[in-house]
């Protein structure tokens, strides 16, 4: 079936991806606890998560390569469990690790996974240059892979990926180890990618990528904690308010707040700590006093919009109450 075609077979499913209850038992070790969510065709889909959360167990069911111990999936309106056929020709899956050979070229491999996916001939010269230029690496396609460099191998394994003309992108940590304008412009790519109509599941540890994403999922012991767009997550998830401190020493004032008990959080957030508290407002002048009693100078304590890390250290440190979970299910559907 051509691209065009099966964009438009995808297309008359109202969803990309649809998970209900999908749940993953390890014996008596549950991986993934009856996480629901919804990924809208044509956005960019953010699962964060700490190691060991769920988010591998969870993509791998979706790529029908685990079978779910209950509940559902749908991939492109194809069932993860009875069509995994279906769904493996249209997806493109991007490991962490980019899965390239480094004693191939750039050119050697691409033509290897283009044979993989069944491309031949012209179709295949036609798919190999297209790759090349999106990726920017006409000029080295005779290029040992190995030789290139983190950001250029990353851009040349999403392309890998895209060779068949995919529906959908699976793409697990792609920008880890990558310097940060090579992250930035990675991302600039994949959202040309989302335009031209290709719907993107990323998974990642960086905070201002998931700002980025029109939709995310915080996943913590196999639950969703956390489900929506970011503006959505930090308005309705965030427990508590933000409060940010710029003093003079803070490695000496995050232990005096800490000893407090007053807050769910202390951090560090570059020259500033951000503490969280269920009554901010109501503790700025009792913190100050005890800063200054302590030899700390305050020079400002304001009360600001949770970051998207703080609302995600909030949700993955609190536990998951009875009435958060069926909102989530509800807002999934």
């Amino acid at each position: 079936m051509r691209h065009a075609e099966r964009q438009q077979d995808a297309r008359q499913h109202s969803h990309a991806v649809q998970a209900i209850a999908l749940t993953k038992k390890f014996g008596d070790f549950v991986a993934v606890d009856r996480v629901s969510f919804t990924i809208e065709r044509g956005t960019i889909f953010g699962f964060l998560g700490p190691n060991g959360a769920g988010k591998t167990t969870t993509i791998r069911m979706l790529l029908g390569l685990l079978r779910p111990t209950s509940g559902s999936a749908t991939v492109l309106g194809y069932d993860v469990v009875k069509q995994t056929s279906e769904i493996k020709k249209r997806i493109g899956y991007m490991s962490q690790r980019f899965s390239l050979y480094d004693d191939l070229t750039v050119d050697e491999n691409l033509h290897f996974y283009g044979r993989t996916y069944g491309l031949r001939g012209r179709k295949l010269t036609e798919r190999k240059a297209f790759v090349l230029h999106m990726a920017g690496l006409e000029g080295r396609k005779h290029e040992l892979t190995g030789h290139l460099a983190g950001g250029w191998k990353q851009r040349l394994a999403l392309g890998a990926a895209m060779l068949h003309e995919p529906d959908m992108l699976f793409l697990d940590e792609p920008t880890a180890g990558v310097d940060p304008i090579s992250r930035r412009s990675f991302w600039d790519l994949l959202y040309e990618l989302a335009d031209r109509g290709t719907t993107i599941m990323v998974t990642t540890h960086y905070m201002d990528e998931a700002e980025r994403c029109q939709s995310l999922a915080f996943i913590q012991h196999g639950k969703i904690v956390a489900y929506g767009s970011p503006a959505t997550i930090k308005e309705k998830e965030m427990r508590g308010q933000v409060l940010e401190i710029d003093c003079e020493n803070p490695a000496a004032a995050i232990p005096i707040l800490r000893a407090t008990e007053e807050f769910e959080e202390v951090a560090l957030y570059g020259a500033l700590i951000h503490a969280v508290t269920l009554d901010g407002e109501r503790l700025i002048p009792q913190i100050e006093h005890r800063l200054k009693e302590a030899g700390v100078g305050v020079h400002s304590i304001e009360v600001i919009a949770p970051s998207l890390e703080d609302v995600f250290i909030s949700s993955v440190r609190s536990p998951l109450t009875s009435e958060a979970k069926p909102q989530l299910v509800e807002e999934s559907r």
